[in-house]
């Protein structure tokens, strides 16, 4: 039963590296996939809820000449298949303000922290972005939902730590999420006890 009824629709963000699946830094092969644990169970639990469930990931390795955003979108198709599908669609910015890649080196609207990612996935999906959740571990996913006006959670990974990634668009003061947690169940289940109807 979807406990939402459809009354307006609503997403779950998520970042893929450190949320959905093992970080290892620069990912430029499907082989490397290693899905976290809990994932596929807390998917599921989310897809009940009547969420759209979205990817919204920095692929830096596509401005560093690594990988092809060809290279990505078989990636993360090969990371759905494997999450049974349960994924709607995946957002990436392939862009980074010190590219390699001189075609990549943009000052773009879809780099988080800055919401662009979120917000076009509003427009493709009639969200209300009130009623969606961004979950991430980085603070810049943080930035990026609090700016889409999401509500936040911060799974706790190890890199939550890691300094802001190099942007203009980081605010100097930095938000603190909603919620934080320790993994992807445990945010399906904030979600749950947090959720109007």
């Amino acid at each position: 039963m979807n406990i939402l009824e459809n009354k307006f629709n609503r997403a779950v963000f998520l970042d893929r590296d450190g949320v959905l699946i093992e970080d290892v830094h620069l990912l430029t092969s499907k082989d490397s996939i290693k899905i976290l644990p809990g994932v596929a169970e807390a998917l599921q639990k989310l897809k009940t809820f009547g969420f759209y469930l979205l990817v919204v990931t920095n692929q830096t390795v596509v401005s560093r000449g690594l990988c092809s955003e060809d290279d990505v979108n078989a990636i993360n198709s090969y990371l759905n298949i494997s999450l049974k599908e349960m994924i709607d669609c995946f957002y990436f910015c392939p862009h980074h303000p010190n590219a390699d890649i001189p075609d990549y080196k943009v000052d773009c609207d879809c780099r988080k922290p800055k919401p662009g990612m979120l917000l076009q996935a509003a427009k493709d999906y009639d969200l209300q972005l009130a009623g969606c959740w961004m979950i991430g571990d980085r603070i810049s996913d943080i930035v990026a939902g609090e700016q889409a006006g999401c509500k936040t959670i911060q799974v706790l990974s190890g890199e939550h730590s890691a300094a802001p990634i190099i942007s203009a668009a980081m605010p100097e003061e930095l938000p603190e999420a909603d919620f934080s947690c320790s993994g992807l169940l445990q945010a399906a289940q904030i979600i749950e006890e947090n959720m109007t109807l």
